[in-house]
């Protein structure tokens, strides 16, 4: 029976499932001179570039959305806590 490979590409998507060593997690996030979009040092697909500026708007606007969603400042919530709508259909 032949070796499963633990590097590769299945379909255009890289894959890595070799023991990751410190040295090569951290080069993998710090990749000057390439892509935003680098290969991932453990797992399936591929991770941000954090040497590129490009994933640093990425992860400003994540940031950004995450923080709105989780109700931003407390005149939001303020807003919210006014009285009830009644609302009447007619048939």
């Amino acid at each position: 029976m032949p070796e499963k490979q633990d590097s590769g590409t299945l379909f255009g998507v890289p894959y890595n499932f070799e023991r990751p060593s410190v040295g090569r997690l951290l080069s993998a996030y710090w990749q000057p001179g390439k892509g935003m979009l680098v290969e991932k040092p453990f797992g399936i697909g591929y991770t941000l570039n954090l040497a590129s500026w490009r994933s640093w708007i990425v992860l400003l606007v994540a940031a950004a959305l995450l923080w709105q969603e989780r109700g931003g400042t407390q005149e939001s919530v303020d807003e919210e806590e006014e009285e009830p709508v009644e609302v009447i259909v007619d048939d």
